[in-house]
Parts: C-alpha cells; sequence; structure tokens
C-alpha cells in the first residue's frame, strides 16, 4: 500500500496521488483520461451550463479545437452562453448581493457570474435570422444539426464553431429547456410548422457508441448531459472508462449526484471499467486535469 505523501511547496500534480481524499480521486482521474487516449476511446465530454458561463468555456474550447474529444453532449444554456460569450463577456460579481435589487437594474446572476439582460437581447438578434434561414431550407432539424449550423456562424472564441468545424456533434436532448427554447417558441408563433425534433438525434448518437471499439465518457456535473452519455452507453453493456467530477452527493438517490460505482450496476459502465468520482468544483479540479495532461503532451 502506497504511503500518503506531505506535500511540500513545489509538489507536482503527481504527487496527488499519494496525498488521500479527492486529491488522489483527481490522480486517479488523470490516469484514466490517459489511457483512454492511449487506447484510442471515443470520448464523450459532458458538461453543464454553469461551466460555460465560467471561464472554463475556454478550456472546453481548447478540447474540441484540438479534437481532444469525439462526441459532446450538454444543455441548452450552454448553447446560450457560448452564443452571447462569443460576442460580449459576462461579469465578475458575487454570491453576497441583494437579489430583488440586481432584477431592478436588470442583471442576472449565475453564483458570482453577473449576466446583464442585454445578452439575451443580443442573443435574440443572433439566433432568430439563423432560424429564419434553416426554415426556408426545411422545417424540422435535430438539435445536433441545429448547433452544428450556429456553430458556423460564432468566432474562434465558440466552442460550438471548433465543433462544427471539426465535424464534432454537440447532443443537446433537452434544447428547450434554455433561453435557446424561448426563442424557438417566439420563432413558431409565426412559423407553426418549424420544429426541432429530438428523436433525431437518437440514431446518430447509437450509431456512435455501437461503431466504436471503446467509449469513454468525462463527465463534468450532473443532470441530462451526464444521463444521456451513459444511458445511450446502455446498447453496448457500458462504457469502457468514466471520469465524474461534481459536487452532487449520492444520498437522495439522484443521477447528479450517482457514483460510478452505481452505472455499473445499470451496465451503463462496465463491470470491469477503470472509473473513478472526483467530488470537487470543476472549475477547480478540470483545470488541474487538463494542465497534467498538456504537461503529459497528450494534449
Amino acid at each position: 500500500m502506497n504511503e500518503i505523501k506531505d506535500l511540500e511547496i513545489d509538489f507536482s500534480l503527481n504527487d496527488f496521488s499519494k496525498t488521500g481524499f479527492q486529491a488522489t480521486n483527481l490522480a486517479e482521474a488523470i490516469d484514466i483520461i490517459e489511457r483512454m487516449k492511449k487506447e484510442n476511446c471515443k470520448i464523450f465530454l459532458g458538461f453543464t451550463a454553469n461551466l460555460v458561463a465560467s471561464g472554463l468555456r475556454g478550456i472546453i474550447k481548447e478540447l474540441c479545437r484540438k479534437k481532444f474529444i469525439d462526441v459532446v453532449v450538454t444543455t441548452a444554456g450552454s448553447i446560450d452562453h457560448d452564443i452571447i460569450k462569443s460576442y460580449k463577456p459576462y461579469l465578475k460579481g458575487s454570491f453576497f448581493v441583494d437579489d430583488a435589487d440586481l432584477h431592478k437594474k436588470g442583471i442576472n446572476r449565475l453564483g458570482n457570474i453577473f449576466i446583464p439582460t442585454d445578452r439575451f437581447i443580443l442573443l435574440e438578434k443572433k439566433i432568430q435570422p439563423i432560424f429564419s434561414k434553416l426554415y426556408k431550407e426545411q422545417k424540422t432539424y435535430s438539435p445536433s444539426f441545429l448547433n452544428k449550423k450556429i456553430g458556423e456562424s460564432l468566432n474562434k472564441s465558440s466552442f460550438l464553431y471548433w465543433c462544427a468545424k471539426n465535424n464534432i456533434p454537440v447532443f443537446c436532448p433537452g434544447v428547450t429547456d434554455g433561453a435557446i427554447g424561448l426563442q424557438m417558441y417566439f420563432f413558431k408563433q409565426d412559423h407553426k410548422d418549424f420544429g426541432i425534433d429530438v428523436t433525431k438525434d437518437m440514431k446518430d448518437l447509437a450509431g456512435l457508441v455501437l461503431n466504436a471499439d471503446k467509449t469513454a465518457a468525462i463527465i463534468l456535473g450532473g443532470g441530462i448531459s451526464k444521463h444521456h452519455i451513459i444511458g445511450a452507453n446502455l446498447v453496448r453493456d457500458g462504457l469502457d472508462y468514466a471520469v465524474y467530477v461534481s459536487t452532487a452527493q449520492e444520498f437522495d438517490g439522484s443521477l447528479s449526484g450517482a457514483q460510478t460505482r452505481e452505472a455499473k450496476s445499470w451496465g451503463k459502465i462496465k463491470e470491469k471499467a477503470r472509473s473513478v468520482t472526483v467530488n470537487a468544483d470543476a472549475t477547480i479540479a478540470f483545470p488541474l486535469i487538463i494542465s497534467s495532461l498538456k504537461q503529459k503532451r497528450l494534449i
């Protein structure tokens, strides 16, 4: 058994494996992701919208730009934030403010990130012309096709841009649950036969899973992004590798809090798969993971 290591000021991330607690889990996550790459797994990256609102958007963009991952599964809010931040930044705020006062000032708070309401006016101006253009060509689209077209209209700061450029599909099963969904509702008032068909993506997602020699997942946060990835891998008897990074807890039986070991009981992760849950804020843990992989020249 390895000894617990006392960290010095000049420690390296390699020392985390002998530190204990979540540092050891983080080191395990780094090692598992290294194995994913070396074994040429098809890597699914799942994340929630709040992480795109944060500075992690830049890291996600780089992973897509460098084709480190093969498939993205995310939420509607991620699409909202990626569009808006392609044109205007969000603001650093505070958790401890008068939220009623913020509302009067037209500022929406996401944790300690402030998003002025004019950002969503900007979103409307950018997305409605895309809907109009697509509508002239066809009435119904899958979320992944829509995301590709949105990405083609954005700049290089966008993860959707790089996914479109590198043919990385972006699945968004809950595409109506965000500002973009509200914009679909507005567009549909004058275009009754316009629609986004989430079932159109099911065959493509299943095909990616079934045609892969091995599949692996890096999942930041929980919810629909997490379950859509592990649920899709049921058709091949589970993922070969999985890394979760989350602050959610398992005591209430939530999917977001479920550990990787629970997914093995469902066949969503293989019984003998290497997997780990890093119980930590992804804005802290994920940059450390990526930094280590970069030092290893895997990115």
